[in-house]
């Protein structure tokens, strides 16, 4: 399988390696932990918490240093203080358990579409388990995964100019393809081999997000996938039902991040996203940390989640949105996520706003945000940058175009969320 998908003659240039990592004891893990999430039922009753919590909440005020700093462990969750990005940010080691062995610790390193860049603590059973949400997701659709050895079950899109590509194999479906391929024409041979290649693969589900899928409706493909599954922005309606009637099948949007993993699926029949963890709560706060009354709009909060290495206590994430219960499952109604932005160089070519992130997280900047006027200029807000203005500038320079307006603005801190990427371009928004 990985002879196939490496050397398959309109294979594109494949930039890194990657692999499941998992041990023999551990696929049996996973394998009951899909069992397991696939059977659960989400929620919890009204005006309450799920039975974990207090044991959740002990624990981790027990093992993980951040929490252990509040001294003991506070008899109700509300009693605890909220955490947020920023805190992540500054140092994660403090929130890894202490009884976590570190010796197969991986870490995933998010793109900072909504603030402070992150690397995070993981493992490979956590990486392994996102499956089992996905599951559960897809089954809320009517669709079970099939593909096993021999075929491709997964293709994740990328469109950058610089992506982590890679191709594996996924031991919990019988040794089935996965592959992360990048929709960019610098990572082809010949532009034109990137239908012919994804027609090949017939991967069984394809994975990304909008600005990928968006690149993907401008190839000439014939495949047909069972469902795609966007994630990481905002999943417009009219983007969403173009590749419903181009591909034939579902078309999921998932609430998802490297902080929690996937959280909810957007389901039309309810009006919102269904939550997909059995083992996460949602707080809806307020701006002062206080719980808002049923069905007013909030701060989307987290407690618990099924990443051992990072577990969360009250995990503000700048999303916003209200929790209704539809036939008794909890739904977030109305959520704000991340928007998908692209933004005009001065050859009219299109950039994906990760590219941008991309290109300027190396540089020590707590925060930024990028907006692009109508007329193609463009202003980026520093915040906490010191001397990383010129440097910053010179990077969107080199992606932009030398003659590019570049407005520069220091701001002392952003108040809350920073929406980061955003334009007053018609066509921002594929």
């Amino acid at each position: 399988m990985l002879d196939f998908l490496r050397e398959h003659p309109r294979a594109p240039i494949f930039r890194n390696e990657s692999g499941n990592r998992l041990t023999a004891s551990e696929v049996e893990c996973v394998r009951a932990f899909e069992d397991e999430v696939l059977a659960a039922r989400v929620g919890w009753m009204p005006g309450g918490e799920p039975d974990w919590v207090g044991d959740f909440l002990a624990g981790s005020v027990a093992d993980v240093p951040f929490y252990r700093a509040y001294g003991s462990a506070p008899r109700r969750l509300a009693d605890c203080p909220t955490i947020s990005r920023a805190d992540l940010s500054r140092d994660v080691a403090q929130f890894v358990p202490d009884s976590v062995p570190v010796a197969r610790l991986i870490n995933f390193r998010t793109s900072g579409t909504t603030g402070h860049p992150l690397l995070l603590a993981s493992h490979p059973v956590v990486a392994a388990s996102y499956l089992a949400f996905h599951r559960r997701a897809l089954r809320r659709f009517g669709i079970e995964l099939q593909h096993g050895r021999g075929q491709v079950g997964v293709v994740l899109l990328g469109l950058q100019r610089k992506c982590f590509t890679y191709v594996s194999v996924t031991p919990t479906r019988n040794e089935s393809g996965l592959a992360k391929i990048n929709l960019h024409p610098n990572d082809w041979r010949d532009p034109a081999d990137r239908a012919a290649y994804l027609d090949a693969l017939a991967p069984e589900v394809l994975a990304g997000d909008p600005i990928s899928f968006a690149e993907l409706l401008t190839l000439p493909v014939t495949l047909r996938p069972r469902a795609l599954l966007s994630t990481s922005m905002t999943l417009l309606a009219g983007l969403r039902g173009r590749l419903e009637a181009r591909f034939g099948c579902p078309v999921l949007d998932l609430y998802s991040m490297n902080e929690a993993g996937p959280i909810a699926v957007a389901d039309a029949r309810v009006g919102g996203h269904v939550l997909l963890q059995p083992r996460i709560y949602v707080e809806i706060l307020d701006a002062a940390g206080r719980a808002v009354t049923n069905g007013q709009r909030g701060e989307v909060t987290l407690t618990g989640g099924f990443n051992f290495c990072l577990p969360l206590l009250r995990y503000r994430t700048g999303d916003f949105a209200s929790l209704q219960r539809v036939d008794g499952e909890p739904v977030l109604m109305g959520l704000e996520g991340r928007p998908p932005v692209r933004f005009r160089t001065m050859t009219g070519e299109w950039v994906n706003n990760i590219e941008v992130t991309h290109a300027i997280q190396r540089l020590a900047i707590p925060q930024f945000a990028l907006h692009q006027f109508s007329d193609g200029g463009l202003r980026l807000q520093l915040a906490g940058a010191g001397t990383e203005a010129h440097a910053a500038t010179e990077i969107l320079h080199g992606l932009f175009g030398m003659a590019q307006s570049i407005r520069v603005e220091a701001e002392a801190n952003f108040a809350g969320k920073v929406v980061q990427y955003t334009s007053d371009l018609a066509s921002a928004a594929p």
